[in-house]
């Protein structure tokens, strides 16, 4: 018999639909999920913490309360990142813990916990507390294709997490390009090792060969098999459960589970896909066999293609992948899973739209550094001396990178007391810690959901809509017709000039004329500060929010200096001044949003 992993209520739409997917689509179908009789159902973790606060304004802790109670029969399980927890970046030992022990509080059973780079000291603290809180630790490997990720590598990291206490064990194929042959040699290569544990195989469907993948798993023995319901299925997200469990049906592998009540789920995810068709993105239903190279996995290329919209620059998709493929190298050949996919490939955005490491994020620095830990290969010098500069080598790192930490819970337990109208529990403590920035947003109720379950699907001339309908037709600027009359929806459309924005709730009127000017950050259009250029003026190389103002006014730069931090893409980098002076003024505050050309300050 062969158990199945449900991964609709988390990973799916990750990959499939940006992570969106709210919690009350959720729970009116997850009474019949839990008759099924899944292994488990992932409902939590990866991304779904961010974009619940960030995108969506609901609660992640409210969320994973609400799903345990609504699936009684059904262990409830989570991504969890290792040391860096549901973000990207590592934390102290005394946050991991808490958090596990707050997760398992709040209804997680079995926790899915990775170390990117496949650095098991990661891995350690994790699966520890975990095992302490009566949880079950499923202990993955990143699998990834490289010189050094050979069948041995794999088998041998099983062995050792083994011993580690691991209860069920995960071969996480995050970019769906997993062979067949090397599918059936990992698993047979650790029943041949002694390894008893359960196996777990998670894949994408985004090569086109992962049906074949799961065959030869199934016949090397494999024990669990992750899949997702048809609806929200193939393409960058997993293969479908329907479909697998009718192809194991009357075979020594059959998984007992009921046709009939699956294809009743199934209608339910049919009118779940339609109310979000404005996430849909044919990059992420199309097989992409050139996955075997880049090496993105689903859930980025997903949300890669929306970054990519909000930077204006979606016309360097493929150029981006393949970009990608060669920092990875440079890299020395990391899992591209979260967050060495997010470091990977949004260097490799900014070295597609800023020339090869000419804008270097906070978090490459810190990778070259050892601080998410052990690169699988050594990172090639030559990139390392662009990173960290003519003395990296005393930049380098060769401990546990958790070990440099300072305990972090006190400390943002005080700062938030410190917070009007925050209700201080340690679930909003968690929060804070987490998301900093984003997390106080969402906690002082700033935060606004992009929509509401109620609102899908969204009409033709919604903003949100606009990329969708772009992909089916790239030759129009635009065709939001609906809110014309009748006698003007005919003909080509035109690109509206009039729109009502809304900033903190305050609603402006604004009058677009193309004049090839920048917009100063932090004014609005009526304030007439729109101007074709500002001597001396700075601007934002991305669309991002402002992360800390690093100068102030009257202060004497050099050229190169950091003036500001901005979090783009998930990431922080700088933004350096092109030329020296001093600063006469400042356009943008801490928290800003900002656009690509926006002037941010004044150097004279």
């Amino acid at each position: 018999m062969v158990k199945l992993h449900e991964m609709i209520l988390r990973d799916a739409h990750q990959s499939m639909l940006a992570t969106r997917m709210r919690t009350e689509d959720m729970l009116p179908i997850a009474d019949k999920l839990d008759q099924v009789g899944f292994f488990a159902l992932e409902v939590w973790g990866g991304a779904t913490f961010d974009v619940s606060i960030r995108y969506l304004n609901q609660d992640p802790w409210e969320r994973i309360r609400l799903l345990k109670k609504a699936l009684p029969n059904t262990p409830t399980q989570m991504l969890e990142r290792a040391m860096n927890i549901v973000a990207y970046r590592n934390f102290p030992d005394d946050a991991v813990k808490k958090f596990i022990f707050l997760s398992k509080k709040n209804g997680v059973d079995n926790f899915r916990i990775f170390d990117a780079l496949n650095d098991l000291r990661n891995m350690e603290i994790p699966m520890k507390a975990v095992k302490e809180n009566g949880g079950h630790v499923q202990a993955c490997l990143s699998y990834t294709i490289s010189p050094v990720h050979t069948v041995d590598y794999f088998v041998n990291r099983f062995i050792k997490l083994s011993k580690m206490g691991a209860d069920s064990l995960c071969i996480k194929d995050m970019a769906g390009m997993i062979t067949p042959q090397r599918a059936y040699d990992i698993v047979n290569g650790c029943k041949n090792a002694g390894i008893k544990l359960e196996i777990d195989l998670h894949s994408h469907c985004t090569s086109g060969m992962t049906g074949m993948a799961y065959q030869r798993a199934v016949e090397a023995g494999i024990d669990i098999l992750d899949t997702a319901m048809s609806p929200i299925s193939g393409g960058t997200a997993a293969p479908p459960t329907e479909s697998i469990v009718a192809a194991l049906k009357n075979t020594e592998w059959d998984t007992h589970y009921d046709l009939e009540l699956l294809i009743e789920i199934r209608k339910y995810f049919l009118k779940i896909w339609e109310k979000y068709r404005h996430l849909h993105r044919f990059n992420a239903l199309k097989v992409d066999p050139s996955v075997t190279l880049h090496q993105v996995p689903g859930g980025m290329l997903s949300n890669l293609i929306f970054q990519l919209e909000e930077q204006g620059a979606n016309d360097k998709y493929r150029e981006i992948l393949a970009e990608t493929e060669r920092v990875r190298g440079e890299l020395g050949y990391p899992p591209l899973v979260t967050p060495t996919s997010q470091v990977v490939g949004v260097q490799s955005v900014m070295n597609v739209l800023h020339g090869r490491y000419k804008v270097i994020t906070k978090e490459t620095k810190e990778y070259c550094r050892g601080m998410y830990g052990k690169s699988p290969a050594p990172i090639k010098p030559e990139i390392m001396k662009k990173v960290l500069g003519p003395k990296w080598k005393e930049e380098i790192i060769d401990c546990r990178p958790s070990d440099l930490l300072k305990p972090m819970w006190d400390k943002c337990k005080s700062e938030l007391k410190e917070q009007e109208d925050i209700e201080i529990t340690d679930e909003n403590v968690m929060t804070y810690l987490l998301y900093p920035q984003v997390g106080l947003k969402f906690l002082n109720k700033k935060a606004k959901s992009e929509f509401k379950s109620d609102e899908l699907p969204l009409s033709i001339n919604h903003p949100l809509t606009r990329g969708m309908v772009k992909q089916s037709f790239p030759e129009y600027k635009q065709i939001w017709l609906e809110d014309k009359p009748p006698e003007q929806r005919s003909g080509p459309a035109e690109i509206p000039t009039e729109f009502e924005v809304e900033v903190d709730g305050e609603p402006f009127e604004v009058k677009v004329k193309p004049t090839g000017g920048f917009l100063v950050a932090g004014k609005n259009e009526n304030s007439n500060e729109k101007t074709k250029n500002i001597e001396g003026g700075i601007k934002s190389n991305m669309q991002g929010t402002i992360l800390k103002i690093k100068t102030k006014l009257g202060e004497k730069i050099s050229q190169g200096d950091v003036i500001a931090t901005i979090e783009a893409m998930k990431m922080e980098q700088e933004i350096k001044a092109d030329k020296a002076g001093t600063i006469k003024e400042i356009f943008v505050k801490e928290g800003d949003s900002v656009s690509t050309g926006d002037i941010l300050m004044q150097v004279l």
